[in-house]
């Protein structure tokens, strides 16, 4: 059941106010992209992006459209703040991460602006939580620049088809090696574990296949452990976007469909562990 924080001291507005019927829409979606304890949020009219990086080298967004909160206002052009992403996961489950059929968890999360602690309030049962937890000076984040001009390669998969290639694949090894081309293989991953090599291919009218746009033949070798953290989000996902762009930088879209059948996305970046040539093939 959602309910109304109470209102700011002396008159003052906050910079950040949302409210969900169901604070579970939100933490999913927060789990998908922690594979690090902080994480930097950016707030604007269009609704919420936390993003988490790890070494320069692999960047996670979460995107909850506004449409997916009851309430969202955001009182400035952009709000930004850095957070514990792992002490907002252990507020937001503070009722557990699985509730009663029929009931769930009521958010309204607001932020007063720099220097000020996000503070939610959770609501199960009639019984109310608040939580304060300090926000923290924003790093400067990677971009990857990943516009769609720039993209070389691109399909669109159903999700069931890549979760059952990273369960046949020989994860013992060091890089998954994906070849996007408009020719044979097409679309091929490929490990080199204890076992020996693996390799996965789809055809381009494979059923799972729902888009097919590949403009030249690429081949790149990211590493297994950069890409594992998105297996979480592809857990939660019915479709999958691949793209590549000339550098090799692979974008995984996860599109994510909530109880209420809101859709959400998270987006991956990795940066490429090394370029293969033809005569390594």
């Amino acid at each position: 059941m959602p309910f109304s924080a109470p209102p700011p001291a002396s008159g003052e507005r906050y910079a950040l106010s949302a409210s969900l019927d169901n604070a579970r829409h939100l933490s999913s979606l927060l789990r998908a992209v922690h594979f690090q304890d902080h994480a930097t949020c950016f707030a604007t009219a269009s609704g919420l992006r936390v993003t988490v990086e790890d070494a320069k080298c692999i960047q996670a967004n979460a995107f909850i459209q506004a449409e997916v909160f009851q309430e969202f206002s955001v009182q400035e052009e952009s709000v930004t703040f850095r957070i514990n992403l792992s002490v907002l996961l252990d507020c937001l489950t503070i009722f557990g991460t699985s509730s009663l059929p029929g009931t769930s968890t009521a958010l309204r999360m607001c932020y007063r602006g720099y220097g000020y602690p996000l503070m939610l309030f959770l609501e199960e049962g009639g019984v109310v939580t608040v939580c304060k937890i300090n926000t923290q000076e924003p790093e400067e984040l990677l971009d990857f620049d990943f516009c769609s001009t720039k993209v070389v390669n691109k399909i669109i998969l159903q999700s069931e088809g890549l979760r059952e290639a990273f369960a046949e694949l020989d994860m013992t090894s060091e890089v998954l090696q994906i070849t996007m081309s408009p020719d044979k293989p097409y679309f091929r991953l490929s490990t080199f574990g204890n076992a020996g090599s693996a390799h996965l291919d789809y055809p381009r009218d494979s059923d799972l296949m729902e888009a097919f746009h590949c403009s030249q033949t690429q081949t790149n070798r990211y590493k297994i452990s950069l890409l594992k953290p998105s297996t979480k989000a592809l857990a939660l996902s019915c479709k999958v976007s691949i793209r590549t762009d000339a550098q090799g930088f692979l974008s995984l879209q996860y599109m994510i469909r909530n109880e209420d059948g809101q859709i959400c996305f998270v987006e991956y970046y990795c940066c490429p562990d090394e370029n293969i040539t033809e005569a390594e093939l």
